[in-house]
């Protein structure tokens, strides 16, 4: 487990978008490594994180869209019933928010990757310890 950078683009919710946004990523070989989309009526955030978050935030800044970076936990866990029951007990126990959380893991996969937004990741690094 360990802190990585985030990035929140806030994009048209419209057809086109997401090709839009991955297309600039890999035109500058940035890899995306996991993502998860939010939406509304006419506008959607997508999160991202990413090989390389400083390039993609000023390549994505320079293409016309908002970005923010936020620190989040980033951790590839064992892929099994209780992992994140494990998780959130832990961050409760500390008195740690856990504001989103997204994930994945296939059923054959002995392991899967877990991504966490939490009031304080520093905190919350120290008391997981998966």
């Amino acid at each position: 487990m360990n802190i990585r950078r985030q990035l929140s683009i806030f994009v048209e919710n419209r057809p086109g978008m997401l090709a839009r946004v991955c297309e600039t990523m890999a035109k500058k070989n940035v890899n995306i490594l996991a993502l998860a989309i939010q939406d509304s009526i006419d506008h959607a955030v997508i999160r991202m994180v990413v090989d390389k978050a400083t390039d993609a935030a000023h390549i994505l800044g320079e293409a016309g869209l908002l970005v923010i970076e936020k620190d989040i936990l980033f951790a590839e866990v064992e892929n099994r019933p209780g992992i994140l029951s494990e998780i959130a007990e832990r961050c409760r126990d500390a008195k740690l928010n856990i504001e989103y959380a997204y994930c994945t893991a296939t059923e054959k996969q002995k392991t899967g990757c877990v991504i966490i937004s939490v009031s304080d990741p520093e905190q919350a690094l120290k008391v997981i310890k998966l």
